[in-house]
């Protein structure tokens, strides 16, 4: 049985405290890889990495101030919303927005008289 099964002697074997390391950092950066995947499809982001899709965004802050964030290719553009109204001139009504109380927002357009 001795000469098909060679072991060595425990004195003849070198071991290196850290070889297991480079492994542990292996595993960690496929776990990590595999949990920014199951984000990104847990949370429909994945026109994040499409460069062909536009993306916004809207950020809102403690204080309510909010922000909008809009990429559209490589171009990323922001822009701050305040509640001064600097916008005017001659407009039509459009119809009207409800916000619901999870905090989605219906459009309901006008109907128009006949006219």
């Amino acid at each position: 049985m001795s000469k098909f099964l060679k072991l060595p002697m425990p004195e003849e074997i070198e071991e290196d405290p850290l070889a297991g390391i480079a492994n542990l950092f292996d595993v960690s950066v496929v776990f990590i890889v595999g949990l920014m995947i199951s984000l990104f499809s847990v949370y429909r982001m994945g026109g994040l990495l499409n460069p062909e899709t536009e993306v916004t965004m809207v950020l809102t802050n403690p204080n309510g101030d909010q922000e909008i964030i809009t990429r559209r290719g490589t171009e990323i553009e922001a822009y701050r919303v305040t509640a001064d109204a600097v916008s005017g001139g001659d407009g039509v009504r459009l119809g009207i927005a409800y916000r619901l109380p999870d905090g989605q927002v219906i459009y309901v357009p006008e109907v128009e008289n006949g006219n």
